[in-house]
């Protein structure tokens, strides 16, 4: 196995089964648009098209253009493709033909038949492209390759036939089980996606950006937090009200990122940044709501207003709980998702001598040392949900309409000192973890 440099890649979408340009899209995408941008999400240096005569006649030159060091043929016009098909063969490095695996979605292909993607490397690279040049398609260049390419089974939602309109609604499902993330909770899973998946489909037919997404969720949020902070409890549930449909929008910028391949960093950090700030808005604009709506002396005179002083104290909390969730999940996890925070660590041995990394000590955010009674394991499998944005969307919804908007506030602001603390031991803890690692003279090497 050896390292892939750079590779070109080539997007097939002519031919008599050629279907790309009449089938409409499929996810938000043409089967060609999702093609080119899987391979550009698989690092394609470029991408040639190509749809005619005329088009293969100009491959060699493009080809000879990419100085590229393979080559990777992608076959849309009758499947529609995702990474899963290519990123495999792009891990092999070597001369590679994409396989059906024995437990494929789509039940088109027999196990071990070809896929419709290939890989090319060196000289096969050149028979390959002048192949095409030729007028071969990639069935017969792959029927060539095989006794010296290796096999490489494609993975998990990579591809699936899409010759006919039930096969485009079935190709259209499969690609619908990638807007579920590994982080999401049951909350998310059950309460959330049910809702906010029809929506992302909405805006699968519209040129809308998963950053416009995201701007339109903050706009909903800044109107949501205005109406809370106004004084009056009918404006304080239609401001929640508000701010929990901008979640339920928020969840759709991502599903539409992962079907249509517009997945960035920035956008990772766009979404997460909205979402801190919408949480911290919120307890801001509910304690200007409490100062107006119950007043400075409801607690009884003091020399301070008590909701100010509170708001501030939330304020401060808050910004400390942001600071050691993004200093852990920037700097020791390499992520920009805060569900992707890590309470403990322990330190093992790294691959190089005289290195260590850091690994997670426990996949829960509260691990018990021992075996629990079932309620007692319910209880630590779902508490942690209390503190996140998705569950206190719709606590303090019912707070406002059950008009107890104050309980709602000193909850929050409650929940925020606690987090502080509870993450400041971990921060703590981290801290310690990292100048001992310092002190023995061994290097901590961060994935």
């Amino acid at each position: 196995m050896s390292e892939l440099r750079t590779f070109h890649a080539i997007v097939l979408v002519d031919g008599t089964g050629d279907v790309s340009r009449r089938a409409g899209s499929v996810a938000g995408l043409s089967l060609c648009e999702r093609a080119v941008r899987v391979a550009h999400r698989a690092g394609a240096a470029n991408v040639t098209i190509v749809r005619s005569a005329d088009d293969r006649r100009r491959l060699g030159a493009d080809w000879q253009a990419s100085r590229a060091s393979a080559v990777l043929v992608v076959r849309a016009s009758d499947q529609v493709v995702h990474v899963p098909l290519v990123k495999p063969l792009i891990e092999a490095g070597v001369t590679a033909l994409a396989v059906a695996p024995a437990d494929a979605i789509a039940a088109d292909l027999a196990a071990g038949d070809y896929a419709g993607a290939l890989l090319a490397v060196g000289i096969d690279a050149d028979a390959v492209v002048a192949a095409l040049a030729a007028g071969d398609d990639d069935g017969a260049i792959a029927a060539r390759l095989r006794p010296r390419a290796a096999a490489v089974p494609h993975g998990e939602i990579a591809r699936h036939p899409a010759r006919t309109r039930d096969e485009r609604r079935a190709a259209a499902r499969m690609l619908y089980r990638i807007i579920h993330k590994p982080q999401d909770n049951a909350l998310t899973r059950y309460l959330y996606r049910p809702v906010s998946f029809p929506l992302t489909r909405l805006f699968l037919r519209t040129p809308i950006t998963p950053n416009q997404i995201s701007y339109l969720t903050a706009v909903l949020v800044l109107l949501g937090l205005w109406l809370t902070a106004r004084g009056s409890v009918g404006e304080a549930i239609t401001g929640t009200a508000v701010v929990l449909i901008a979640s339920y929008v928020d969840c759709c910028d991502g599903e539409v990122a992962r079907l249509k391949l517009l997945s960035s960093r920035f956008g990772a950090w766009l979404d997460t940044v909205i979402d801190e700030l919408a949480s911290l808005g919120y307890m801001v604009a509910l304690g200007v709501h409490c100062q107006r709506h119950y007043g400075r002396d409801y607690f009884g005179h003091f020399a301070t207003d008590p909701w100010i002083a509170a708001t501030w104290v939330g304020i401060v909390t808050y910004a400390l709980a942001i600071y050691f969730v993004y200093y852990n999940i920037i700097v020791v996890v390499g992520s920009a998702n805060s569900q992707d925070y890590v309470g403990r660590f322990e330190v093992v041995p790294g691959a190089a001598p005289n290195t260590v990394r850091l690994r997670p000590a426990a996949t829960q955010p509260i691990a018990p040392r021992r075996e629990l009674h079932p309620v007692l394991k319910w209880i630590a499998t779902y508490a942690p949900y209390g503190i996140r944005r998705d569950f206190i969307s719709w606590a303090t919804l019912a707070m406002a309409i059950a008009r107890i908007t104050h309980v709602a506030f000193i909850g929050l602001v409650l929940g925020g000192a606690v987090s502080a603390v509870v993450l400041s031991i971990d921060h703590v803890r981290l801290l310690r973890q990292r100048r001992a690692i310092q002190r023995s003279g061994q290097v901590l090497v961060l994935e």
